[in-house]
């Protein structure tokens, strides 16, 4: 079954109200013991959670796809800057053909150290390492000078100790509850919630944050580089869009809320986009989410824009959060 079709199979079972059936459950029931056994091995500590002695902020979700992590750890650098830290963000690198440590640089290449990576490096400023050892790629962070270590996508990395989780909910939420290959569950729940749950595309419940995703200006790619324009200048005009995101229903969404008629191409998450991608794409506009215009450097589109979004938060959440890490909280269990 080619991916895109598998993809949506699952999405009807996870999110659709399709019944999974009794394979896709057994295969949960072994996922969902295995991850149990991992998190008791670590509250046991017969496996080791490694400290480092600077805070560590932990950004992730419970569910695989996107939603909405990159923006909110962008924001978070900056509010959290702004309140005179020092942060560095750690990452695995989904997706990268690299090996081994890396530390980004604004000029590197997405298919090195990964597209959100290099996105949050060029977008936020901060030092970003990658390594698929993420406790050597957080200690590289603090011998760079850094004094709190965010670690992107790291909710269920328990091998390195952490201060503070937040936790990223979109509208979809928990789909239909139960772990991989039944639901969207990276692991089953653990008895311990998250210590800050942001959520974005509904109303926040009480104890929840709330995070909204808002366009900003286009820039401009290929032979447009360097120029920008206002979403608003396409309402009414037939467009391309094109999405290799987690999720790309909310970069469409967004698109017709603008008033855009649009062409809808999603590709796969992380997707390494070449020339024979845009074949047929040439007779409109082509708009690329920000995670997309990283990875097609080299690729000549001859009018191509990329849509940047913010993380708007309620500034109580950084406040909250600046406070509690001033506090020197102790490490949270697993």
């Amino acid at each position: 079954m080619p991916r895109a079709a598998l993809e949506r199979w699952l999405l009807a079972r996870w999110y659709g109200g399709v019944s999974p059936g009794l394979l896709l459950r057994g295969l949960a029931c072994v996922w969902g013991a295995a991850m149990r056994l991992r998190r008791w091995a670590y509250r046991q500590r017969w496996r080791r959670q490694h400290r480092l002695p600077v805070p560590v902020l932990v950004v992730g979700n419970r569910t695989v796809g996107g939603a909405g992590k990159t923006p909110l750890v962008i924001a978070l650098v900056e509010a959290l800057r702004s309140r005179g830290w020092r942060p560095g963000v750690v990452s695995r690198g989904h997706g990268r053909a690299g090996r081994g440590q890396h530390a980004v640089a604004p000029d590197d290449d997405a298919r090195r150290v990964g597209d959100e990576p290099l996105l949050i490096r060029r977008e936020a400023g901060c030092p970003v390492v990658v390594d698929r050892d993420r406790v050597a790629g957080a200690e590289a962070l603090v011998a760079l000078g850094c004094d709190l270590v965010i670690a992107d996508d790291g909710l269920q990395h328990l091998r390195l100790g952490r201060n503070l989780e937040i936790e990223v909910e979109d509208a979809r939420g928990l789909g239909n509850g139960r772990v991989l290959p039944a639901g969207p569950l990276r692991e089953p729940l653990p008895a311990r919630p998250a210590t800050f749950r942001v959520v974005q595309g509904r109303e926040p419940r009480p104890g929840e944050w709330p995070m909204r995703l808002a366009p900003a200006a286009l820039r401009g790619l290929g032979r447009r580089a360097g120029e920008t324009r206002a979403l608003a200048a396409f309402a009414g005009q037939r467009v391309h869009a094109v999405a290799g995101i987690g999720h790309p229903p909310r970069f469409f969404a967004t698109l017709r809320e603008a008033g855009l008629a649009l062409e809808p191409h999603p590709f796969p998450d992380h997707h390494a986009y070449a020339e024979a991608d845009f074949r047929g794409m040439d007779d409109a506009p082509v708009l690329v989410t920000s995670k997309d215009a990283v990875k097609l450097r080299g690729i000549d589109l001859a009018d191509a824009w990329e849509l940047p979004v913010r993380a708007v938060l309620p500034p109580d959440l950084p406040d909250a959060l600046d406070s509690l890490l001033r506090q020197g909280l102790p490490h949270v269990d697993p």
